[in-house]
């Protein structure tokens, strides 16, 4: 499975340079519908766009099948669960110390696509609001 994703990993990264492959949506799109908050733009609803994805229709169904695996296997470790454990963190740490203010930073990827670390906070009863660019807290 390494080697197929690293294999997989290439040819993207070959077809992106020679423009056979986009992505579909730019830097910029991000940071717009960031900044403004906007987390269910259609940029934030696909499932994950931190990790790499390996499934597409030119793969031979046992490949496909392989990709698949890694795909889920990188879905459920390397975003769900790191997610989850980020909340809970910010969890403990405001009822250990509920007299205290905290200020929490995470990257723009704690925040797209399903299972966030605001939808863990969510889950556990918090209310959570965005904060525009420039609006005082």
């Amino acid at each position: 499975q390494v080697v197929f994703a690293l294999n997989q990993t290439l040819l993207q990264q070959e077809s992106l340079r020679a423009g056979s492959f986009q992505i579909p949506y730019t830097t910029e799109d991000l940071i717009k519908h960031y900044n403004c908050g906007d987390l269910s733009s259609i940029i934030f609803n696909h499932d994950t766009s931190q990790v790499p994805n390996f499934i597409n229709a030119t793969l031979p169904a046992n490949e496909r099948i392989t990709a698949q695996e890694i795909d889920s296997y990188f879905r459920q470790e390397l975003i769900y669960k790191r997610n989850e454990r980020m909340g809970r963190r910010v969890k403990d740490l405001l009822e250990e110390h509920p007299d205290k203010s905290f200020f929490f930073a995470f990257g723009a990827g704690h925040f797209m696509g399903n299972n966030t670390v605001i939808d863990v906070l969510r889950r556990e009863g918090y209310e959570v609001e965005h904060t525009p660019a420039g609006q005082a807290i």
